[in-house]
């Protein structure tokens, strides 16, 4: 008996020191635990993001991807799937869930597999706000003294909220709300049972079940959260099994944001840190802008396919790059290896060829892995295929090539443009732009050729010259002549004589001006110029917003050979299309503190309530009346396609097809599309502006254009309507005659 009292005496005596040893570190340690005040008075750092102003996020820069939100607004489901994934029994225990430490020692005892932990979500929120992950007994007791805490001075709602907002959950993202961008690039809100499913699988290894890197982890994990919530009762058989089938495909944010407005979340990041320092990138500010979301998706298509079918005309180029595979096999490692530095460009997708023939091409794609390319997959490409293919243009084993999807679901071989292209929309009314699109893709070039690139514009500046001259008597009846022209002016060209020609050296002799700007002939430009005077049309033009300096006081000037940025084209035409207001272009309409609270907002002076009028309404009348005959009848027919009156508009090329322009407007929208090589070169011969630019134009105003009904022209006080004699300009009401709008005053006579 005495035998069995004493090892009982020590296990009693070892307990009571443990005891007491227990009872001495929580005297010493719990004291000095740290406030909860960063927990009661939450202050995330929280990331400066921008928005649409119909409020869809298009940027987001800080070194935390945030979107705090509060409980109530977090679905149901997805708190559902947070505790069947980490804390089911959350709403029951207190700071330790006494089952489920015994739950876990079980497992742990009975099994030579990964280990079970016993952490609640009280215990995960008290680590991540102020403890390390060192795996130590001291830091272990710390987090459940904290837990006790933390339980003592919140509710289960405040602290599961802050778990929600607070947790790591890979990829930058912190909480769930930036979770649900960072991954599928939508809002919580909008994801389906199974993608929430996916995100509340995240917080036991961020880095082991991102969808990204592990997808075959993640869909694991994401398995056995939908497996718990369903024997949780969370969610219907009919639920559980449409979200198996169903799991969600995971759209990265590093590839994007789900509406392309790269240039414009820049611009905005660039003003943020100007006018409010670096802390913009970590107080939650909130900058909402003019664009509009329906806008900014049809620009960005329109300019990326106005880009490939411009690229597609001009014929394959060769693949991008080499890379030498190893033979006779390869892993995917050296595939991935191989792509390494090139990156997807939305539907352009970098592969490295792994075997090729003239009748197939075997390819890994990055992101995608092994494809088969047959057929009219391969029809793009052939000049490389084939046996005697230049070495340039050679597809072999090895070659870095690009590939896209075809609507019927195959793979072509295609190519990574080398032009680059614009698109800039503004309300004419009050300056506000509605979509800007800067370039083919932000992440290759973060040149913004909107704002940045000023290159000559072409006839696209001829209106400016009409506008001065009506100003100076002339109408559109006016006749002009339409005949080669030779000039000698010993300050310019090496006193050598200048002869500008005509487009395909057609010249028509005596022709009115509406037909001169419609066929947008240079002969009638360069001697209306003479007639009016450079200096004064320079002086006339600069009031459309043109920089003087960039603009000198030359003939030439008749044909666009200043330099302007899209954005300028677009600003000047508005003055038109307005009645004859400049208005400012701004792009941001307010900017909000991290509290919600509104700090600045735009108050742009609007056309006829506080713009500068710089042009006769009757003026910008009749010019708009002219442009509308560009359409009608003129270089820009193809815009007829659209089936409205109201748009009117100006071609532009330049000397050798350099630069490939379309400015045009309906009254309340102004769009300019720009096509040109960073580096200038020929666009080729027949890459006119109504070739390159105005298909982009017209792709993007039948999106822009669909809910705005189409708008007459209205005549203003001052202008008469007057029968002409179309073949003379003089007034003549018989048979065959034309109606013609001058200022009210009598007809001049030619």
């Amino acid at each position: 008996m005495r035998s069995l009292l004493y090892p009982l005496a020590v296990l009693a005596t070892l307990a009571l020191v443990g005891l007491g040893v227990l009872v001495l570190a929580l005297a010493l340690i719990y004291p000095n635990l740290p406030s909860l005040e960063s927990m009661t008075d939450y202050r995330p750092k929280v990331p400066l993001r921008i928005f649409t102003a119909d409020d869809q996020l298009i940027g987001e820069f800080g070194e935390e991807r945030r979107a705090v939100l509060k409980l109530q607004a977090v679905p149901l489901r997805m708190r559902q799937a947070i505790l069947a994934a980490e804390d089911d029994r959350f709403y029951q225990h207190g700071a330790v869930d006494y089952q489920g430490v015994a739950r876990a020692f079980l497992a742990n005892l009975f099994s030579a597999r990964a280990k079970e932990g016993a952490s609640t979500i009280t215990m995960q929120v008290a680590r991540n706000f102020f403890l390390s992950n060192e795996k130590t007994f001291s830091r272990k007791l710390s987090e459940v003294l904290l837990a006790f805490k933390i339980e003592s001075n919140l509710s289960k709602d405040q602290i599961l909220e802050l778990y929600i907002n607070q947790i790591y959950l890979g990829q930058r993202a912190y909480g769930f709300g930036a979770a649900a961008y960072v991954y599928y690039g939508r809002p919580l809100d909008q994801l389906s049972v199974a993608e929430m499913a996916m995100l509340a699988g995240l917080p036991k290894a961020p880095s082991r079940y991102n969808p990204i890197i592990n997808p075959k982890r993640a869909a694991q994990r994401q398995q056995y959260v939908l497996r718990r919530m369903h024997e949780l009762k969370f969610i219907s058989d009919g639920e559980y099994e449409q979200a198996l089938r169903n799991p969600g495909r995971v759209e990265p944010f590093h590839a994007g944001f789900p509406l392309k407005a790269d240039y414009v979340a820049e611009m905005a990041r660039q003003y943020m840190v100007q006018a409010y320092g670096e802390e913009v990138y970590n107080k939650g500010y909130k900058v909402v802008t003019t664009l509009l979301k329906s806008d900014q998706e049809a620009a960005y298509q329109a300019v990326r396919q106005g880009v490939l079918d411009y690229d597609h005309r001009h014929g394959y180029r060769g693949p991008e790059d080499f890379s030498e595979l190893p033979a006779p096999e390869a892993t995917e490692a050296d595939f991935e290896d191989a792509l390494s530095d090139a990156e997807i460009s939305d539907d352009l997708y970098p592969g490295v060829v792994v075997h090729a023939t003239d009748k197939e091409v075997k390819a890994y794609v990055k992101s995608v892995g092994l494809v088969d390319i047959k057929g009219e997959g391969l029809a793009f490409a052939k000049a490389g295929l084939v046996p005697n293919a230049s070495a340039n243009k050679k597809i072999q084993r090895g070659s870095i090539i690009r590939v896209s999807r075809m609507a019927s679901g195959g793979w072509e071989i295609t190519q990574y443009p080398d032009v680059e292209a614009a698109l800039v929309s503004i309300d004419s009314h009050d300056g506000a732009i509605r979509a800007l699109v800067g370039g083919f893709d932000f992440n290759q070039s973060k040149f913004n050729h909107v704002t940045q690139a000023f290159r000559q514009p072409g006839s696209s500046f001829k209106p400016f010259i009409y506008s001065a001259a009506l100003e100076k008597g002339f109408t559109p009846a006016s006749l002009v002549n339409d005949t080669p022209i030779s000039i000698v002016d010993p300050t310019q060209n090496n006193g050598q004589p200048w002869e500008p020609h005509n487009y395909e050296n057609e010249y028509l002799g005596p022709i009115r001006l509406r037909v001169a700007l419609a066929k947008s002939k240079n002969m009638v430009a360069i001697r209306l110029l003479q007639a009016i005077g450079p200096d004064y049309a320079h002086d006339y033009a600069m009031r459309f917003g043109f920089d003087p300096e960039k603009h000198p006081p030359y003939l030439s000037m008749a044909l666009g050979s200043g330099l302007a940025s899209p954005l300028q084209m677009a600003t000047a035409y508005a003055v038109f299309a307005n009645g004859g207001y400049r208005v400012k272009p701004y792009y941001i309409d307010r900017v909000l503190d991290g509290k919600g609270s509104v700090i600045s907002k735009a108050h742009p002076a609007i056309a006829g309530e506080g713009a500068e009028s710089v042009i006769d309404p009757r003026n910008a009348f009749i010019m708009t009346s002219m442009m509308r005959d560009v359409i009608r009848m003129g270089t820009a027919t193809r815009a007829q396609s659209l089936g409205r009156s109201d748009l009117a508009g100006k071609t532009g090329t330049t000397n050798d097809h350099v630069d490939a322009w379309f400015t045009g407007f309906q009254p309340s929208l102004v769009a300019v599309a720009w096509v040109g090589f960073d580096k200038p070169a020929s666009l080729g011969a027949n890459e006119t502006g109504a070739q390159a630019a105005l298909p982009i134009w017209i792709s993007y105003m039948g999106r822009a254009l669909k809910a705005i009904p189409e708008s007459p022209l209205v005549l203003p006080p001052g202008v008469n309507v007057v029968g002409i004699d179309p073949s003379t300009g003089k007034p003549d009401n018989g048979p065959g005659h034309l109606d013609e709008y001058f200022y009210s005053q009598p007809a001049p006579v030619n």
